[in-house]
């Protein structure tokens, strides 16, 4: 007999939300620091954009295998709470590791594992929402979420500037080495990371995957049926090995361009993965052919050709609003330092007294986000989820750009701010306007797969920033901030034109 999800208390949603504090201390430490860490290690500013694709890359590979994973797991701690845990354990790790890095490419390798590890644990907490929540509380869910990304970035991205000021631990080292501010920032992440995320498995149960599927979705406001588990929709096999020669072929031919103009080596990112893509799809195939077509790869890609419509739309939102962020990301503490501050110099006091104010704006646009987290659900129901994202995305926008005009490092708060508005949002709105458009017995997967336009526009960032910053800017990085404000505006305009099936009608 079918029966209606019940609805969780305040104190339940945040028990299931708390464990994103943790990861968030990881995912700020990494976003605020490694550049300077990887500057420090000998890094050229027009190859950090390399070195930082092990991010995206693993997040892209790592992101659907857990996904349809967890999908199919259950067992004592249940569905999506060992990933957490697994997760947690290996990305303390990785923390207490990064900052002792001894030369680059072991830092390098760091971060990939430290995202890997980060990722497993991720991943999992989007789907948990769609599991535990019915349709009317979503959007609260995935704000909770935001609320605690927020707070947990707050004080990690403040972590060195916090250690130097409050604590008199040194910020400036040898060459070569990270300073100490740096690597007792990261120590104490680690630790964060795993108790707050054993906080989460301890606290809270999940339904077994038969209690999942009795439940009845339904809207109070406007009850509509998913367009994945309508019956009239049926599975689309693409051809996996006509199209994945075509990728294939034209990897190929744009390697050879490629290297006959002698071109930056990043752009071979982008030709090697559409090889690589065109390699997945021929093995698709293959499994297919043999009759393993449910196995988790043949599942996966099979899925991405037939995402649902609103997943699709939201598909172009996610990039444009991600290739910002990345650009913001990789590009704002040599921005600062050498827009504002006007050194380069990473041995330097004051390129140290600007990376670390980097670190206090990544804090006050984080703080700002775990503000706007409660706040935004408020103004979805006074007008809707996508004009509120529109909105936020604007602010967003002119806090990036708004760096190239101020000449004074505390205007730059201000910044943060359009900034700390749009964050908020990109962490909620889209997951509230897709998780409705998903099967449940799929969300894991389709969760996986959505982080593809995530990473997608990281890779891409990381491909053609470096070569833009190099040959276009004259080295002037501040710009990179100003191509991720116009990418913002781009985003704002195309979720205006997402359909959303869980759509809630606004209060008047």
């Amino acid at each position: 007999m079918s029966k209606i999800k019940p609805k969780l208390g305040f104190w339940q949603i945040w028990n299931m939300s708390f464990g994103f504090l943790g990861i968030q201390f990881g995912f700020a430490l990494q976003n605020a620091n490694v550049s300077r860490i990887f500057e420090t290690l000998g890094a050229k500013v027009e190859n950090i954009p390399i070195l930082w694709i092990a991010a995206p890359v693993t997040g892209l590979i790592i992101q659907p295998i857990i996904g349809h994973m967890s999908d199919n797991t259950w067992n004592k701690l249940g569905r999506r709470r060992p990933y957490f845990l697994v997760g947690a354990i290996l990305a303390s790790l990785a923390l207490l590791i990064m900052p002792n890095s001894p030369v680059l490419w072991v830092a390098a390798g760091m971060l990939w594992i430290m995202d890997a590890s980060i990722n497993i644990s991720m991943e999992p907490f989007r789907a948990f929402v769609g599991d535990m929540l019915p349709s009317e509380q979503r959007t609260k869910g995935f704000a909770m979420q935001s609320f605690f990304i927020g707070s947990g970035a707050v004080i990690a991205s403040a972590l060195p500037y916090m250690m130097t000021n409050w604590f008199n631990i040194s910020n400036v080292a040898p060459e070569g080495e990270i300073p100490a501010s740096v690597r007792f920032s990261f120590y104490l992440g680690g630790l964060v990371f795993f108790l707050a995320v054993l906080w989460t498995v301890a606290r809270t149960k999940e339904y077994s995957p038969e209690e999942l599927l009795e439940f009845v979705e339904t809207d109070t406001n406007n009850t509509q049926e998913s367009q994945t588990d309508n019956p009239e929709t049926q599975t689309v096999i693409p051809n996996f090995y006509k199209t994945g020669v075509y990728w294939i072929g034209a990897g190929v031919i744009l390697s050879f361009l490629i290297y006959g103009f002698s071109l930056e080596a990043e752009l071979y990112i982008l030709t090697l993965g559409g090889v690589a893509f065109g390699l997945i799809l021929l093995i698709s195939g293959w499994l297919f052919s043999s009759g393993k077509e449910k196995s988790g790869l043949a599942v996966v890609i099979t899925d991405l050709f037939n995402m649902p419509k609103t997943m699709a739309q939201l598909a172009f939102v996610q990039f444009f609003s991600w290739f910002a962020l990345f650009a913001m990301w990789i590009y704002t503490t040599s921005a600062v330092t050498s827009h504002i501050y006007g050194t380069s110099d990473t041995m330097s006091e004051i390129y140290n007294k600007g990376a670390n104010w980097v670190g206090v704006l990544f804090a006050v646009y984080n703080g700002f986000a775990a503000m706007m987290a409660f706040i935004l659900p408020v103004l979805a129901r006074i007008t809707n989820r996508k004009i509120t994202h529109a909105i936020s995305l604007i602010g967003g926008s002119v806090g990036l750009i708004s760096i190239y005009f101020f000449k004074d490092p505390n205007l730059l708060i201000v910044s943060m701010l359009g900034i700390g508005l749009a964050w908020a949002s990109i962490l909620s709105m889209p997951y509230a306007i897709l998780t409705g458009s998903l099967p449940i017995k799929k969300l894991g997967t389709y969760m996986g797969i959505f982080n593809f336009f995530i990473v997608i526009p990281q890779i891409l960032a990381a491909s053609i920033l470096g070569f833009l910053i190099k040959h276009i800017f004259s080295g002037a990085t501040i710009y990179a901030l100003v191509i991720g404000g116009i990418s913002l505006v781009i985003a704002a305009v195309l979720v205006l034109f997402v359909t959303d099936v869980d759509y809630i009608k606004p209060k008047r």
